[in-house]
């Protein structure tokens, strides 16, 4: 009789899974490092650039799961393990070697903190440190720095978030993974006011201060779409001091709003019906906002349509 070959294992004992390699690897990042150190924060980061993104994921699985994900070279893939996998987690440099020996290269992430910036954080979430066990807080964070240390070296990078802040900790992730930050996406939707805001409008401005098509018999039919309402009202008493001043003051607030992590901004612009003096001046913004920006949309909630 034959016997049969030992399965190949990692040194954890767990066989190690067979599967085929992509013809052509997706970008694949493993993110990794201190509890507490924001893999949270920068696993959203990257959910938000476009990646593919896998919470806690034994590292054994990896493999497979670049075989699904992978089907697209523009694919990209980035997985957080970390000591919470416990034993799975000691298998994490064994599969980084056996990937590379199937052709499919692995970026690692670090994240790292001092020992005070993580002692605060787990205070101020009031949480206990997975290795924590019966000791102390600084006892598991020790334990940690142990199991990790062999991949701190290895990591291709090591961001120390100890002084940053989250807004801070995202554009280093967006730096490091090599993408530009997307550009704030500016909806301006037109609304009457006898129909109820807007739920998401994070901007609303009043336009009943200007004189209403709806008693003018010519136009009343007509909506701010058309050239005769929209002339109407861009030339009345008012209308062109507060298109002035209210868009600069929107390019101020706007050009702030990346920076802390908000990728869209909602502007309500309301009349009574939704119909005239709103569409015209929401079309007017919106024209004038594109002079800087290329993410502007415009909508018109309660515009009749045929």
């Amino acid at each position: 009789m034959t016997e049969e070959a030992e399965p190949v294992t990692y040194p954890s004992g767990i066989p190690k899974p067979e599967f085929d390699a992509p013809a052509v690897a997706p970008e694949v990042m493993i993110l990794t490092g201190m509890s507490g150190a924001g893999r949270t924060r920068a696993a959203a980061a990257l959910g938000d650039l476009g990646w593919y993104v896998v919470d806690n994921l034994p590292p054994q699985l990896l493999g497979g799961l670049v075989t699904m994900v992978g089907r697209d070279p523009q694919d990209r893939l980035a997985v957080v393990v970390d000591v919470r996998g416990g034993n799975f987690f000691q298998d994490v440099e064994a599969v980084l070697d056996d990937l590379a020996t199937r052709g499919i290269d692995v970026r690692l992430i670090f994240l790292d903190a001092s020992d005070n910036a993580l002692v605060r954080r787990f205070e101020e979430a009031r949480r206990p440190h997975p290795l924590q066990r019966d000791g102390t807080l600084l006892e598991g964070i020790g334990r940690e720095r142990v199991l990790v240390e062999a991949l701190r070296d290895r990591a291709d990078v090591v961001i120390d978030t100890s002084d940053l802040n989250v807004h801070e900790l995202r554009d280093a992730i967006t730096i490091e993974v090599g993408h530009t930050d997307q550009p704030l996406s500016v909806n301006i939707v037109s609304f009457g006011f006898r129909n109820g805001l807007p739920s998401d409008a994070d901007f609303v401005a009043d336009v009943r201060f200007l004189p209403n098509p709806h008693w003018v018999p010519a136009l009343r039919a007509l909506t701010g779409l058309d050239d005769a309402v929209r002339d109407h009202v861009l030339k009345s008493d008012g209308a062109a001091q507060f298109l002035d001043n209210y868009t600069g003051m929107l390019e101020s607030v706007l050009s702030l709003y990346r920076a802390h992590d908000k990728h869209s901004v909602t502007v309500a612009i309301g009349c009574t019906g939704g119909k005239h003096r709103s569409v015209a001046i929401a079309e007017e913004i919106g024209k004038r906002l594109r002079v800087n920006r290329s993410e502007v949309r415009v909508t018109h909630r309660d515009r009749p349509t045929e």
